[in-house]
């Protein structure tokens, strides 16, 4: 248990320690997102049914070139917070769910060509939610907490139709190793409150936590910084421990905006001023 909390606390402090080198960055987009496809869930601890229904997703990501390796490095994160109502094939119980989730990410970039841009490297995440079952019984709802270390990889490829420019991006990311909290089938929140703890923080990899997130997303320049962002987002989660079977698996559509910035720092502030 020691060793898990302590793997816990080294990720976010480097998180921490990682944004704080970050934050001199001279180019960034800010992109909003919103959500809307479906939901197919289950979770042993609550029910042993399938639900399915609707899903509700919140997304904001920041972009950031970095003056590492001669501005080969960039640093993203990404904020997403969803919100679920699904149910039984009966339709007789429902199931309300939520979750947020941060992760951030390092990528190296190659450009092969002057209109393609790959990237692949690592980040660090975590994700705190709930599930709510309305027939439940004595335990009627399910936490959601876990740190992971992921792979990623993105794909960026721009062009022209007439005048208009357009970017195709697609971006995928799988957890590889993790900490997670789990109750033991059968176990009660109650107890866990009483300090009766039973294996409650696991480790996770993608043997017993497969989960992959996907994004494809075509942006159309409107003006001067301003795109529109459509795309299609697919987000599986899932996980088998403590004898506890858990999946969301969503499929949405997306629509957004995006916004770039050339930031500067003081030196450069102070000489644009002088110009102005």
């Amino acid at each position: 248990m020691k060793k898990r909390l302590l793997f816990l606390s080294l990720i976010v402090s480097f998180v921490v320690s990682a944004q704080a080198q970050m934050a001199k960055d001279s180019l960034r987009s800010h992109a909003f997102s919103l959500g809307i496809g479906s939901s197919h869930q289950l979770d042993t601890y609550l029910s042993p049914q399938n639900y399915d229904g609707v899903q509700i997703t919140l997304m904001r990501e920041t972009l950031r070139m970095t003056r590492l390796a001669e501005r080969r490095i960039s640093f993203q994160t990404l904020w997403q917070g969803t919100f679920s109502h699904t149910s039984n094939a009966t339709n007789t119980t429902k199931d309300w769910g939520g979750m947020i989730s941060y992760d951030a990410f390092w990528h190296y970039n190659w450009t092969p060509t002057a209109s393609l841009r790959l990237m692949a490297g690592a980040g660090v995440g975590g994700e705190l939610g709930f599930l709510y079952n309305t027939h439940g019984g004595n335990n009627p709802a399910q936490g959601r907490l876990a740190i992971d270390l992921s792979a990623s990889a993105m794909a960026i490829y721009r062009f022209h139709l007439g005048q208009q420019p357009f970017a195709l991006r697609y971006q995928a990311y799988m957890p590889v190793l993790g900490v997670m909290f789990s109750p033991q089938f059968g176990q009660s929140y109650y107890e866990i409150g009483q300090g009766k703890l039973n294996h409650n923080v696991c480790l996770s990899q993608p043997a017993n936590a497969f989960s992959l997130w996907q994004q494809i997303t075509l942006d159309v320049t409107l003006g001067k910084n301003v795109v529109l962002r459509t795309g299609y987002l697919c987000d599986i989660r899932q996980s088998h421990v403590n004898n506890i079977k858990v999946h969301n698996r969503s499929h949405s559509f997306l629509i957004g905006f995006v916004r770039y910035f050339r930031l500067m720092d003081k030196k450069q502030a102070i000489a644009s001023s002088l110009i102005l």
